[in-house]
């Protein structure tokens, strides 16, 4: 089992960047996204960019998405550079699909609080004390701890690829204690062992603020991501009735996305980083959308600005490149995840 007394420590690992607040005109940032297009024709790159970045930036992107469709989409490009809005496990991911190609991060301090929750060395302790068991990374990890997974996953097939590996086995499944439980529920295993880290964007979406909005709205579909702190509690209400059962849903950004799409519901109440507001309010400017936390910003998320994306395109720089060795080992886990997408 992990040594749960490293879970206080984890948000002393990293320092959140200031969120620089942008004073461009709409003249402005029109220039600026128009200046990023002509460099990605001049560079053959494509521009990746996930649904948490900031608005200007994702409306310049040639795919915006989840950290799933995000890695289908790196591992089908043509393009000769791949400029990567996202985080720094996301460029990382690319670099190791992609070797051959340039792989640009604008701006490096694009951490992640979810990935610095374990470390090899952590990992390598924790399978030291089952041996047989199969390990299950989250995707928001660095490519030394996907080197030492059987398997990686996103919240959209986290349940799709525990579901393959046979009953009978213990699964180590890492970082995200919030997302193991409800793979744990969706799937029935009792030998899911959970490693303690968290998310510290989701960690603060709360029970309370589940029934205060709930109460606010009480007509709405509850969309909930599954690393959101509030997730066990919110399990058992729906089950137990606290919650309506048919109108309370754990799913990824893009899960999101789709089933608002599907739904004939108008409102909702939604439980994630506030950057999927954009896409939502974009694709379905009928429909309503409350933040079950308006204050679910990840600073990380929005290191990147046009201005460094520019930068990025005109120097090639920063770099994103990872360690054969390693890429080799982190390959394998990430193509079992893609097989399973």
């Amino acid at each position: 089992m992990p040594d749960v007394s490293v879970q206080d420590s984890f948000e002393t690992r990293y320092t959140l960047p200031i969120v620089e607040t942008m004073q461009d005109s709409a003249e402005e940032v029109r220039r600026k996204q128009e200046r990023v297009r002509e460099l990605c024709v001049e560079r053959n790159a494509i521009l990746l960019a996930h649904h948490y970045q900031r608005p200007e930036v994702q409306e310049v992107a040639d795919a915006v998405a989840d950290s799933l469709k995000l890695s289908q989409a790196a591992a089908k490009t043509n393009a000769d550079v791949i400029v990567f809005c996202g985080v720094h496990f996301m460029a990382e991911t690319a670099a190791i699909l992609l070797p051959d190609k340039i792989v640009l991060l604008p701006d490096l301090r694009a951490g992640c609080s979810l990935a610095a929750s374990i470390t090899p060395e952590e990992l390598q302790k924790w399978k030291d004390k089952l041996p047989d068991a199969v390990v299950v990374s989250y995707i928001n990890t660095s490519a030394a701890v996907k080197a030492m997974s059987d398997y990686c996953c996103t919240s959209a097939n986290a349940a799709k690829v525990v579901r393959a590996i046979p009953a009978d086995r213990t699964i180590l499944f890492l970082p995200d204690k919030f997302l193991a439980e409800v793979v744990a529920r969706q799937t029935g295993r009792s030998n899911i062992v959970a490693y303690p880290g968290y998310c510290h964007v989701h960690k603060t979406i709360r029970p309370e603020q589940v029934v205060e909005i709930m109460e606010e709205h009480p007509d709405v579909e509850l969309l909930l991501h599954p690393e959101c702190g509030c997730v066990s509690s919110c399990m058992a209400k729906a089950l137990d009735g606290t919650l309506p059962q048919d109108r309370t849903f754990f799913l990824s950004t893009e899960g999101m996305l789709r089933h608002i799409g599907e739904s004939p519901a108008t409102e909702f109440a939604v439980g994630t980083e506030l950057g999927i507001m954009h896409q939502l309010n974009k694709k379905y400017p009928e429909k309503t959308f409350y933040p079950v936390n308006p204050n679910a910003v990840c600073s990380f998320m929005k290191t990147i600005t046009l201005d460094k994306v520019i930068h990025s395109l005109e120097t090639l720089t920063p770099q994103i490149t990872v360690p054969e060795d390693i890429a080799r080992g982190a390959k394998r886990a990430i193509d079992r995840m893609l097989e399973l997408a």
